[in-house]
């Protein structure tokens, strides 16, 4: 069992923000082979928050995009602090597009706090960026395996999460919002983001009871205590889940994507 099994949800909140927990860019130079940076939305810029290109995962070439949050205070406002804006998620689009068209089955690495959220995004269609992702990504004729590696926030998260195999690392967290904002909401009070950290169930193991992810990538204390260990083993468990998937016939590909996402949730009539 890891050492991190009796932390609360909380405590894992804090080691998903931690400024040493590696991040995209980290994984894009250690888990995969000759990256290949490609840039822009070709409608409106390029955004630093999402980085995207070509690269070799063994002897496999993929397409892979990395949500990024920035390692010290310039990088950090370079990278927006990992809030992309809608060209961000655009260039993704435009990079998973480009995967279908050249069979290449695509990755993505999630980690944010939420899409950004000024009031330039808004003009620039933000929401419209994020349910454009969603549903072309839901009948994406390649592979998609989408790993949240830090904070999962949100539909700024969602919108590189519509994947054939979700999984997160076990100090991930995945919500519609954090636990601070939450309480700030439930009980006017965010000194209360403890509780609603609970409330939320934004855990990596809550999520796979619930049948919202597939699969916890183990951390052995914390991803930041060995990267380069982490970034191995996500190379290794990758690279065995596209042999899987690749291994699919196409309609049958997207027919199990549906359903996955179509079995989510209960609901009943009143």
């Amino acid at each position: 069992m890891s050492d991190t099994a009796i932390l609360n949800a909380y405590d894992r909140v804090k080691i998903a923000r931690r400024a040493d927990r590696p991040t995209g860019i980290f994984y894009l130079k250690h888990t995969f082979q000759n990256f290949i940076e490609l840039h822009g939305d070709r409608n409106f810029a390029d955004d630093h928050a999402i980085i995207g290109g070509i690269a070799w995962l063994g002897n496999k070439p993929v397409t892979v995009i990395a949500q990024e949050r920035g390692t010290d205070t310039a990088d950090r406002i370079y990278r927006n602090f990992g809030c992309p804006h809608p060209e961000g998620y655009r260039k993704a689009l435009r990079l998973m597009k480009q995967a279908e068209k050249f069979k290449r089955p695509v990755i993505c690495l999630v980690d944010t706090q939420g899409a950004y959220c000024g009031v330039g995004a808004e003009e620039r269609g933000q929401g419209e960026a994020i349910a454009r992702n969603i549903m072309e990504m839901m009948g994406l004729k390649t592979p998609i395996i989408s790993v949240v590696i830090g904070e999962g926030g949100s539909g700024g998260a969602l919108a590189m999460a519509a994947a054939d195999s979700v999984w997160m690392m076990e100090n991930a967290t995945y919500s519609v919002i954090s636990p601070e904002g939450c309480s700030s909401i439930l009980w006017k009070d965010a000194s209360r983001a403890r509780d609603a950290a609970e409330a939320l169930k934004l855990t990596a193991g809550d999520l796979f009871r619930l049948g919202l992810v597939d699969r916890v990538i183990g951390e052995d204390g914390g991803a930041h205590l060995n990267p380069e260990g982490m970034a191995i083993r996500l190379g290794e468990e990758l690279s065995a889940e596209l042999d899987r998937l690749c291994r699919k016939k196409e309609q049958k590909l997207l027919e199990d994507r549906y359903m996955k996402f179509r079995a989510m949730g209960q609901y009943e009539n009143s």
